[in-house]
């Protein structure tokens, strides 16, 4: 399977490799503006139909529209030959990782943060955490299994078959987390967003592999439209910074108390599917990819129906961005260990 070209998994650009600088200076920028035009802002959060944000919609669908068309629903036949990797990725996806991070965000916002901040607050960092929980990554995964040369065409099923499952399992687990921790879920908000950030992308970037057809069509056409995703991405960050900038500068501690579960999960769970991993004597090229899966996070998704449930400016939301800031530097020092540990691993299943 390692001989199968992968479009999502070409030479990474400026924008993927800086990400996290690029997120940062949006992040600056968003607070800049939102100090110096908070009419500008105040006018794109007031841009809202059925609680859906039309100019952040606009911007989720060029972050999650080129990562779809990466998406080969054929390959997800191929698994059959090793199928130990896509057994870890799913267990800890749908059966640990959500879990573990909604008891994570209930013990530091309810319990060890709480003299620090308000309970209402709370709430919603604690559901932005768990949104971030639900959402297994779908796009940066492929340039971490390029980084840990991991296996192509293998990494592709994998996302492939996350997506499949994301498109019936996350609003049901997201709505069980989210009531458990006394928030009120407005189904019908979350039941749109899901159709609109996850099962209409996936059919559309179906739709567009269809349309054209040859490996190297679809291939030219990713690299085209990709840059698009990650310009959305910064886009947003800078929006939903400029409606949070008076609180992050008056609480700039904030920001490194969300970060502390997430960077807990991340570690955590990246040890628990790479420890499986390596005792079920899984080849590193697809262990590596495998663990990154279950570590990172889909945070456009995330990102997307937290402003759909709790608004532009909620707590909700700048969780799920300071997601993004954090998951790049943590993935980066993960693919560095990953790839000093490759020896300990076989080369073929056993």
């Amino acid at each position: 399977m390692t001989d199968t070209p992968n479009s999502g998994s070409d030479a990474m650009g400026a924008f993927e490799r800086y990400l996290t600088l690029w997120v940062a200076l949006a992040m600056i920028a968003g607070i800049v503006i939102g100090t110096v035009a908070p009419g500008l802002v105040s006018a794109i959060a007031s841009a809202e139909i059925a609680s859906i944000n039309l100019v952040v919609a606009v911007l989720i669908w060029a972050m999650v529209y080129p990562m779809m068309v990466s998406v080969d629903f054929g390959a997800v036949k191929g698994v059959a030959r090793q199928p130990k990797g896509l057994i870890v990725t799913l267990a800890v996806n749908w059966l640990i990782k959500p879990f573990t991070m909604a008891f994570l965000a209930v013990l530091f916002f309810d319990h060890v943060f709480a003299p620090f901040i308000a309970p209402e607050d709370a709430a919603q960092y604690i559901a932005g955490l768990i949104l971030l929980g639900a959402a297994p990554c779908t796009a940066m995964v492929f340039v971490w299994s390029q980084l840990t040369r991991g296996d192509a065409t293998y990494t592709l099923v994998q996302v492939s078959v996350n997506d499949l499952i994301m498109v019936v399992a996350f609003a049901p687990i997201v709505a069980f987390l989210l009531g458990v921790t006394d928030i009120v879920v407005p189904w019908e908000t979350l039941a749109l967003a899901t159709v609109l950030y996850v099962v209409l992308p996936l059919l559309a970037g179906l739709a567009t592999r269809r349309v054209l057809r040859s490996a190297e069509r679809i291939e030219a056409y990713t690299a085209r439209v990709k840059p698009w995703s990650v310009v959305g991405l910064i886009l947003t960050v800078a929006i939903l910074f400029g409606l949070q900038g008076e609180t992050i500068l008056q609480h700039p501690f904030l920001i490194a108390l969300i970060a502390v579960p997430i960077v807990i999960q991340s570690y955590g769970i990246f040890a628990l599917a790479y420890g499986a991993a390596y005792v079920m004597r899984v080849p590193h090229r697809i262990a590596a990819p495998c663990a990154m899966i279950g570590t990172s996070n889909f945070f456009e998704l995330a990102v997307a129906v937290a402003i759909s449930l709790f608004g532009l400016n909620s707590g909700a939301a700048l969780a799920t961005v300071v997601g993004v800031l954090v998951e790049v530097p943590v993935m980066l020092s993960l693919v560095a260990f990953a790839n000093r540990t490759r020896a300990r691993f076989p080369e073929t299943s056993a």
